[in-house]
């Protein structure tokens, strides 16, 4: 049975991502009290079509004390070798108030209590933190869209492997902030920045020419083996503490350049050692699985855009 718990803040996507797994064949169910998951996974498995593969959205309108049990019931699942996968959505507190205005629709946090927007946003993130510190996989949907989202989900949940790690590498710029769900970081700022050639500056880190201008600089060279180094050195480590997903993120100024150069060459490197890569540019709005059968010429990464 592969049963899918969908948690986070209210407002970013928890149904459009149920709905996404609906369509893709799961039994799904909104605003599921959490004390009945073990009823659950003992009812289905006759039910629907013999439906094995269920979807909840476990959000803060849970009874407190439902929630707080959530851990040993998941533990429990879990002993029953149930491929149980906790996703957990998440969203800048600013994006959230403007979505929030923008529809004039109230928080579920805020009805019969005397909480501003912005009070009930933190409350919910701190009723729900038992679930976020479970998550296998954190998504930030500040910068997503409806189709974005819907990808992801199809993408990384519904085709996951319960006994395979999804490793993902990501660029970004940090003007943007940190990927909210990055679980390791490295800057790339210090290296030589093609930003400063007006003729390099609209082209991007997948470009041959940006590759030409950051390759002649040893430093792109040395920074790149030493990220290399240390995943290889820590992998198995991750991966012998059952962890479903993993994402590397690379950060440069503006996301443009340098770490998306660093992320093209890690990602198809890795990708012949590891069986599922995905490889993301958070800024060039690009996210692709890699194929370990298609390495990638020097200056062509052999991606595609979505």
């Amino acid at each position: 049975m592969q049963l899918v718990i969908i948690s986070g803040r209210s407002g970013s996507g928890k149904s459009i991502a149920l709905q996404a797994l609906e369509d893709l064949g799961f039994y799904a169910i909104d605003n599921f009290p959490a004390m009945l998951l073990g009823s659950l996974v003992e009812e289905l498995p006759s039910g629907p079509a013999g439906q094995s593969s269920i979807a909840v959205s476990i959000d803060a309108r849970n009874l407190p004390h439902a929630l707080e049990r959530f851990p040993r019931l998941l533990e429990e699942l879990r002993s029953r070798q149930i491929d149980c996968q906790v996703i957990y959505l998440t969203t800048d507190a600013r994006i959230l108030i403007e979505r929030y205005s923008a529809t004039r629709r109230r928080h579920p946090m805020t009805r019969g209590s005397d909480m501003t927007l912005g009070e009930a946003i933190e409350s919910e993130d701190a009723t729900l933190s038992d679930i976020r510190n479970l998550a296998d996989l954190i998504i930030d949907t500040s910068r997503l869209s409806v189709h974005d989202l819907r990808g992801r989900i199809t993408d990384q949940v519904a085709s996951h492997r319960p006994d395979q790690l999804t490793l993902t590498v990501e660029s970004f710029g940090f003007k943007g902030g940190v990927p909210l769900d990055a679980d390791i970081v490295f800057d790339a700022r210090c290296l030589p920045n093609p930003y400063w050639d007006p003729r390099l500056r609209s082209a991007t880190g997948r470009d041959p020419s940006i590759v030409a201008f950051l390759e002649q600089y040893p430093l792109v060279g040395e920074m790149l083996d030493d990220i290399i180094g240390w995943i290889e050195r820590w992998l198995p480590a991750y991966r012998s503490s059952h962890r479903s997903y993993l994402t590397v993120a690379i950060g440069c100024t503006g996301g443009q350049h340098r770490s998306v150069y660093l992320a093209e060459r890690l990602a198809h490197h890795l990708a012949q050692r590891q069986p599922d890569v995905r490889l993301r540019h958070r800024e060039l709005g690009i996210h692709t699985p890699i194929s370990s059968s298609a390495p990638a010429a020097p200056g062509k990464p052999e991606c595609k855009e979505p």
